[in-house]
This record gives structure tokens, C-alpha cells and sequence, in this order.
């Protein structure tokens, strides 16, 4: 019989989840996996049968009241025989009495919205660097480096519902 035993992931064990993020096409951010892993380093979370990984998910948190999920992945092997859901489950008990946001796949928000979610934000991401006449002429690109942490931070908390300085401190 199939044992399946889900585990928070090390720090090694993590890149499994960019790879197969990859292998999805989707595009996490490059260095995102030791922010979100500084801010809760028990919120990766793998699902492995017989000892061997078959399913990824992020649940991340930020203070008392805010949660983030991603890198939700079965592989395709082990679709559709619930170890994911169960995966998800354990992700959201650790989230439990928080509010939750998650960046997600287009084709599952029915699914997204069968576990209690709703749309609130339409998520673009550009990546490159504007150079020449691409560049807005009333903008100027800074190394981040540069930049006092301080103005870094306050300029985060605008836009992110939970302080995040120790896992800002990463990138």
C-alpha cells in the first residue's frame, strides 16, 4: 500500500519546488523561495509517496493576520488521486484565522473558488529591464542596494497587508 506523508520542506528541498514550477511554465520570481522562507520557515510544505516527492505547496506567514499560498503542484504522475488536496489542507491549517491570498492559475479558480476564495485582483508581471527609448524619461532605475531600507520598507507596506522587513532583508 501507498504511504504518503507530507513534510514541512528544508531549505534543499525547496528548489523542487521552483523546478517544478518551471516544469509548469510559470514564472515565480528568482529569488523568491529564501524571502518567503525567512518570513515562515514552515510554510513549504511536500507530499511525498513511498519517500518520494510528488506534491508542492507554499503557506506562508506574514504577522498575525495574513497568509499566502503558492507553488501548489502535483505532479502529473499523481493528479487526481487527492494527495494535492490533502497537501492544500495541511497548507490552509497552518494558515487557519488568517487571510489568505494566492497568485492563481487561471484554469483553477473554480477550484479556488470551491475552497472559499474569491477574485479580488487581476496580477500582471513584466519582467526586463527598460532601456533607451523604452524607458519612461521620468523614471529612473536604482540599484534597490542604494536605497535606505527603511524607505524600501515603507514603500512595501503600501501595497502588502502585513510588515515583512526581516524576509525584505533577503532579496
Amino acid at each position: 500500500m501507498a504511504k504518503f506523508e507530507i513534510t514541512t520542506a528544508s531549505v534543499g528541498e525547496m528548489s523542487k519546488f521552483r523546478e517544478w514550477a518551471n516544469d509548469e511554465q510559470w514564472n515565480p520570481g528568482q529569488s523568491d523561495m529564501l524571502p518567503f522562507h525567512t518570513a515562515d520557515p514552515k510554510g513549504f510544505f511536500l507530499g511525498k509517496l513511498n519517500g518520494e516527492p510528488v506534491a508542492s505547496v507554499s503557506g506562508v506567514r506574514y504577522g498575525a493576520d495574513f497568509g499566502f499560498l503558492g507553488f501548489y503542484i502535483a505532479r502529473p504522475s499523481v493528479r487526481g488521486q487527492g494527495y494535492g488536496i490533502q497537501l492544500w489542507r495541511a497548507a490552509m491549517e497552518h494558515l487557519a484565522g488568517r487571510n489568505v491570498g494566492l497568485d492563481g492559475v487561471v484554469e483553477q479558480q473554480e477550484n479556488y473558488r470551491k475552497s472559499g476564495f474569491r477574485r479580488a485582483w487581476n496580477h500582471l508581471r513584466y519582467e526586463g529591464v527598460p532601456s533607451g527609448e523604452q524607458a519612461p524619461s521620468d523614471i529612473t532605475l536604482v540599484d534597490g542596494r542604494s536605497v535606505p531600507f527603511g524607505q524600501l520598507a515603507a514603500y512595501d507596506r503600501r501595497f502588502f497587508p502585513a510588515e515583512r522587513d526581516a524576509s525584505s532583508r533577503c532579496g
